[in-house]
């Protein structure tokens, strides 16, 4: 579903205007974006006013390579990806320095969870336990679950192996079994 384009402009005619310097359907174009594309960069920061700088960054990055969309694929995804690859640049490399690589861990069973823990648990409630992982599980972990990212493509933007990809996503998805097993506990 497309934001709401304010003045009934269409999005092509607000990409068309901004490209021509019109300040108002540039800003038209940030409005309709701004909340999405900050969601996007708080996934990637440690806190807020980091989440900020990507954001900032990341318009600037839009706005002055817009007339490089080429108008296949949706705008949104465009400014998304941009938003994205801001993001890991400004992200520490350090995340994956001491990472082991392998995944022997792989074959311990994965404990059942009641289906009411996860009904309890708010989008605000599973976003603060995704961000409270340590910085290279969370950014394997966004990068795969919510942009749908393979594990190849995550290995070549964070110029890590693809086992060490694999690795972080599933030592994500542990540490974040375990911080909602132990919400269950507590809510029991």
């Amino acid at each position: 579903m497309s934001p709401l384009i304010p003045n009934s402009l269409t999005e092509r005619d607000l990409i068309k205007q901004s490209l021509k310097g019109d300040r108002t359907s540039q800003r038209d174009l940030f409005d309709m974006y701004s909340a999405k594309m900050l969601a996007v960069c708080k996934r990637y920061a440690r806190h807020n006013a980091e989440a900020e700088d990507m954001f900032q960054e990341g318009f600037i990055k839009v706005f002055t390579n817009l007339s490089k969309y080429t108008g296949e694929g949706s705008f949104e995804g465009w400014v998304r990806r941009i938003m994205v690859n801001t993001s890991l640049k400004s992200v520490s490399k350090m995340s994956f320095k001491n990472e082991s690589i392998g995944i022997e861990d792989h074959q311990q069973k994965e404990n059942k969870l009641a289906p009411e823990v996860f009904s309890k648990l708010s989008v605000d409630d599973l976003m603060t336990l995704v961000n409270d992982l340590p910085e290279g599980y969370k950014i394997v972990f966004n990068l795969y679950a919510i942009e749908g990212f393979s594990h190849k493509e995550i290995a070549e933007m964070l110029k890590i192996e693809v086992s060490t990809s694999r690795s972080q996503l599933l030592k994500a998805r542990r540490t974040l079994q375990k911080k909602i097993e132990d919400l269950q506990k507590i809510a029991v």
